[in-house]
């Protein structure tokens, strides 16, 4: 996965590049998540690996797919991402989209994991203290998972916040064994 980021971080980032500039950011994100939709469904990926179709095809049968969210800009996009043969990488794409789009919002995606159901009261509490720690608007999610005993565990991209009975009694555990 690390290897199919890297490869997909410059188109990426240019098709961030070009959102940004005409202002249509939400319109690209949108546009790239149908994309790698759609790509993904195994038909439509088994004729873009195809070697039979030129890449012309591909990028215009995909954009025809997709036909109510593909613009001029994108049909040009996925022909040189057909070009290139990096069609399938969209799904890739799409995601490093979305981190460019909230790093551009300063905004972030945090999932909160608890024992037991929060009440709205404390996901807004957690919600802007996060915020603020962050420096960035915090758009939360809430899960339950019976397994942790008590706690939460806060994760957003590579940070870990691990406040879970669950997990202080594997530190306290590790700690004994070692």
């Amino acid at each position: 996965m690390a290897e199919l980021k890297t490869v997909a971080r410059p188109y990426a980032k240019a098709a961030f590049e070009v959102a940004r500039d005409s202002g249509q950011v939400a319109e690209w994100a949108n546009m790239l998540s149908v994309l790698a939709s759609a790509t993904s469904e195994s038909k439509l990926e088994t004729a873009l690996q195809n070697p039979a179709f030129s890449a012309q095809e591909k990028a215009t049968a995909l954009a025809e797919v997709c036909n109510e969210v593909v613009t001029d800009q994108g049909k040009a996009y996925l022909l040189n991402l057909a070009e290139n043969k990096r069609l399938t990488l969209l799904p890739v794409i799409s995601e490093l989209f979305e981190e460019f789009k909230l790093n551009y919002e300063k905004a972030v995606d945090v999932t909160v994991t608890s024992a037991f159901a929060l009440s709205t009261e404390q996901e807004q509490s957690l919600s802007a203290s996060l915020s603020t720690k962050l420096d960035r608007q915090v758009n939360l999610v809430s899960d339950v998972d019976a397994a942790l005993i008590g706690g939460v565990v806060i994760r957003t991209g590579d940070l870990i916040i691990d406040g879970s009975v669950r997990g202080k009694l594997a530190k306290l555990a590790e700690a004994i064994n070692s």
